[in-house]
């Protein structure tokens, strides 16, 4: 495919794929309060997508959009009726019509079927319907949907990554760029020119266009922000599938979709928010009988909420189901020997477990749940969006995870400290407080651990964790750092301030160093590492002596 086919076809899936978003929220909608000018609102989309997939000649998909458009007429003339199996169906139909074009499917393993068989119960249905005018037909009635799963349709090879930018914006860019160009023309002739003019007058002119230039970092940054509701869209269709495997009764609600992240966040946040919905569906969730049996509503509610608090975006994932089992996840940990025989953690300490690496309290293992890698994934994948995870439950009443996630992945204010001859950066986000380690709390070796203010503080030493050479300087500094409710402090030669920091990927040398986060330019032309907090800190609370040996 030559260079320019390839952006058409970019172009098309990325209006094919919010065609069929658009479909599956209409065909949702069309099952919940079934209505002429819904149906039709579904006839357009279908013909548009028909259209669409006849130009760029994905014919299977044609063929299937024209079987659907005949079935949606017969929907409108009251030859079939909706029901759940059929709204089923209807919804399958948009799954293969992604799997035709190449597009990954939403729909839940479990109720997924190959485009083919898909087309094939498409087309019966039809055929099975009786003329206008001599009643409903009955196959199209007494379907229920596909009895097997079927595996997942491979996705499409990566392309292009697009985003769409409101034109009054772009606009903005572009006069800021020629402003920029001529304050940098006139600092330069100012420059070349310095003895005509005061410090004065060069350090105004210098700040002038420091501000241009913070203008239009703050338009990109607006740019690539984009509404978290479209994060939040597909888990409309998600409950739904859910409901119907499970038997369980679920209302979503949505709130807070117009706030506004990093578009990469919301690609990044996908995965874990599914393992999160899937959970509370699965977990948290009573069936119909036994909530009323407890004095509850037999349809349970989870909630999908976004808000900002303190500059970052706050992602809840919310259920009024059960409540998470302390005394189940206390024998669980116990079992695997997360906690001893005595132990009597704190409610906080013994929830985080469940983030463990295959630890469930699930009896048996389901297509949902029960294999223990799930909550493991949520945890790690929010930690590589410098975000933290917490758990909010009551017995009984139901459980909230909050996710806490920075607003943008690529700038961060930072904190730089000192190595000999090398920088490292830390995000400030997690930077408690600085303080200098006393002479007699000095030992060797990488990790060690200091009495501060009363209390044991784990920390790193940065020169002996990265093998860098030179001797230590005679006072070393702590850096204490915080993530979650973990503490620890990294030992450097000098603390050097903070600043704003653009993050850059790792090359290719640096790339799998355990406690690196990314790289970024120094205002001298050097190079920055990044520090992972999260990597260092679980390094440096390894050096946590037992109870015993602390007092």
């Amino acid at each position: 495919m030559n260079p320019e086919l390839e952006k058409v076809h970019a172009v098309f899936l990325t209006e094919t794929e919010e065609q069929l978003v658009s479909l599956e929220q209409e065909l949702l909608a069309l099952e919940a309060s079934p209505g002429p000018e819904t149906l039709r609102a579904v006839f357009r989309t279908v013909h548009t997508l028909k259209g669409g997939t006849a130009v760029m000649g994905y014919s299977a998909a044609v063929e299937l959009a024209h079987t659907l458009e005949e079935l949606l007429t017969r929907l409108e003339a009251g030859v079939l009726v909706l029901h759940s199996g059929l709204g089923t169906l209807l919804l399958q139909s948009v799954d293969a019509l992604r799997e035709l074009v190449g597009l990954r499917p939403v729909a839940e393993p479990d109720l997924r079927l190959p485009a083919s068989d898909v087309h094939s119960l498409l087309a019966s249905t039809v055929a099975a319907s009786r003329p206008v005018g001599t009643g409903p037909a009955s196959v199209g009635a007494e379907w229920h949907g596909p009895e097997t799963s079927a595996e997942p349709a491979e996705p499409s090879p990566s392309r292009e990554r697009t985003l769409r930018v409101g034109l009054d914006r772009l606009d903005r860019m572009l006069d800021l760029t020629g402003e920029i160009a001529i304050a940098r023309g006139r600092l330069t002739t100012m420059l070349a020119q310095a003895h005509r003019y005061t410090p004065e007058q060069l350090l105004e002119a210098h700040r002038g266009a420091d501000a241009l230039y913070l203008d239009l970092q703050e338009l990109v940054m607006k740019v690539r922000m984009v509404p978290i509701g479209r994060t939040f869209q597909p888990f409309t269709r998600t409950v739904r599938d859910l409901c119907l495997a499970t038997g369980k009764r679920v209302r979503l609600e949505v709130s807070g979709q117009d706030v506004e992240v990093d578009t990469t966040v919301t690609e990044l946040i996908r995965d874990p928010l599914t393992h999160l919905v899937r959970n509370a569906m699965d977990h948290g969730m009573e069936t119909p009988e036994v909530r009323e049996e407890r004095g509850k509503e037999p349809t349970g509610t989870l909630a999908l909420r976004a808000f900002h608090e303190a500059g970052s975006i706050i992602i809840q994932v919310a259920e009024d189901g059960a409540g998470l089992d302390r005394a189940r996840i206390l024998a669980r940990a116990r079992e695997r020997g997360l906690v001893g025989p005595e132990e009597t953690p704190e409610d906080d300490a013994l929830f985080r477990l469940i983030f463990e690496p295959g630890f469930s309290t699930a009896e048996r293992v389901t297509e949902l749940s029960g294999r223990g890698v799930g909550m493991d994934v949520v945890k790690r994948n929010v930690e590589q969006l410098r975000g933290t995870i917490s758990v909010d439950t009551t017995p009984g009443k139901g459980t909230t995870f909050s996710l806490r996630l920075p607003l943008t992945l690529s700038i961060i204010e930072g904190f730089s400290v000192g190595m000999g001859e090398e920088t490292y950066v830390i995000p400030l986000e997690h930077v408690v407080e600085c303080v200098e380690l006393p002479p007699g709390e000095c030992r060797p070796g990488r990790t060690g651990v200091f009495n501060l203010r009363g209390e044991p503080l784990p920390y790193l030493r940065l020169r002996e964790h990265f093998s860098l050479g030179g001797a230590p300087p005679p006072r070393e500094s702590i850096v204490v750092i915080g993530h979650g409710r973990g503490r620890a402090g990294i030992a450097v030669d000098m603390l050097l301030g903070q600043g704003q920091t653009v993050i850059k990927p790792l090359g290719k040398p640096c790339q799998g160093l355990p406690g690196l986060a990314g790289s970024t330019l120094m205002g001298d032309g050097r190079v920055a590492l990044i520090l992972d907090v999260p990597a260092l800190l679980q390094q440096a609370l390894k050096a946590v002596p037992p109870p015993a040996a602390v007092a």
